[in-house]
């Protein structure tokens, strides 16, 4: 009897813990729950605690109150300009009205296909009424903003508040990339080459210059030269004719010396003169006066003088 009575106890304490674990629930802080009976939404609790429900009758669904991240796949735009553009974007958002949310889309992934719908859209309708200069650079942070506040007038309907927008890649189709990088690549060359263009010109105006005045030195030191050499070759034969004039015997004999010396070199000149010439008149006579002619030899010529030749 006691058995039977203790098993009755156990049975009646395990079912009296099942029905209280299912008539309490909890909330975290990071979370909301709806309850919900046959379906119905009967309670919304957003501050963290300790609840009760009716066992079996009411369930929970949680919702995450944090921020929540959606990453879009690659889309494509077309600029103003008329720019093909591969755009990648995320959005971040925070689940506002659990029970609107759950009303108009049920879950995160319902709310994934709103956003990825709503987003696309208006990224396309946004960015197509600016250029791709605009949308890269000039203007980046405020299409993000746009496309944030446009979005957010769709979502909101559905229990969500966008955070943020964020462009992470805005690109060029490959191709298109590729042609733009060429039409680049030639741009820089041909500037370049007009860049090369000016620096030629520009030397070749440098080194024109300095030629002329390299011509214009050395003309100008050329006449100085010559004027120089002309004042230093009066003045040498100012002192020649002045010493010629205190010794005329002796400025004949050193004039005469300086003639042999460079007559009688060791060369290949052959000299066809007569020995008693004018020119031989310290030869025959130390005293620099000419010889008197002598009789005529075998060997002389019709004129009486004798002919040598004097090779050195």
């Amino acid at each position: 009897m006691r058995s039977a009575i203790f098993v009755i106890f156990l049975i009646l304490l395990g079912g009296g813990a099942f029905v209280a674990y299912n008539s309490f629930f909890i909330v975290h802080q990071a979370q909301s729950a709806i309850v919900f009976q046959f379906g119905e939404a009967k309670q919304v609790r957003e501050e963290p605690g300790l609840y009760f429900k009716t066992p079996f009758i009411q369930t929970v669904e949680y919702f995450d109150k944090r921020i929540l991240d959606f990453d879009l796949p690659p889309e494509e735009a077309i600029a103003s300009d008329q720019k093909r553009l591969v755009v990648n974007a995320f959005a971040r958002y925070r689940i506002e009205d659990p029970l609107l949310f759950y009303q108009s889309v049920t879950d995160e992934s319902g709310a994934r296909d709103r956003l990825q719908s709503s987003l696309t859209s208006d990224l396309r309708s946004i960015l197509g009424k600016s250029t791709f200069t605009e949308i890269v650079r000039d203007r980046r942070s405020e299409l993000m903003t746009e496309i944030a506040k446009s979005v957010e007038q769709k979502v909101s309907a559905f229990g969500m508040r966008i955070i943020d927008v964020r462009l992470t890649r805005v690109d060029l189709p490959e191709a298109n990339s590729q042609a733009i990088y060429e039409r680049m690549t030639t741009e820089r060359q041909q500037e370049a080459a007009e860049i090369r263009a000016r620096g030629t010109e520009q030397a070749t105006r440098i080194r024109a210059q300095a030629d002329r005045q390299v011509t214009v030195l050395i003309a100008e030191a050329n006449r100085d030269a010559e004027r120089t050499r002309g004042e230093g070759d009066g003045e040498r034969n100012r002192i020649y004719a002045e010493a010629f004039g205190r010794d005329a015997d002796f400025f004949a004999f050193y004039r005469s010396m300086q003639a042999y010396e460079e007559g009688l070199k060791s060369d290949d000149t052959r000299l066809v003169i007569s020995p008693n010439s004018e020119f031989f008149k310290f030869f025959n006579n130390p005293g620099g006066t000419a010889s008197a002619s002598s009789p005529s030899t075998p060997g002389a010529n019709s004129n009486g003088s004798r002919t040598s030749r004097a090779v050195q």
